[in-house]
């Protein structure tokens, strides 16, 4: 076995955003920031994966609830019936009380 493990798929997934004309101004200014500090001009769309993976790598919380999630049971969901719904039963209709000396039917006054 080697040391090295298999690497991860790098292929890379396009993102669109669109950012307020105040982020974009903060994102411009860091770049240039980024140019002084390191004699090399990247990109703000370079430099934004790296800026957002160092976001979420420090937030605690975050690393927490990604780690609870993790760790929750697994719940299988329940299984699907197959075939037909169901039917449904009717209720009968009232019954109509009968004379009791033969007459006309006694009907309930509603």
């Amino acid at each position: 076995m080697l040391k090295l493990a298999k690497l991860p798929d790098r292929t890379p997934v396009r993102i669109t955003i669109a950012v307020s004309p105040e982020l974009n101004g903060k994102l411009a200014a860091y770049a240039a920031l980024y140019r002084a500090a390191y004699g090399s001009a990247e990109p703000v769309a370079e430099l934004i994966p790296y800026m957002l993976e160092g976001f979420l790598d420090a937030d605690k919380g975050f690393a927490k609830a990604r780690k609870d999630v993790a760790e929750a049971p697994v719940v299988p969901p329940p299984p699907k019936r197959l075939g037909r719904p169901p039917r449904t039963v009717a209720a009968a209709p009232p019954a109509v009380p009968e004379p009791a000396s033969g007459g006309d039917p006694v009907l309930p006054i509603t």
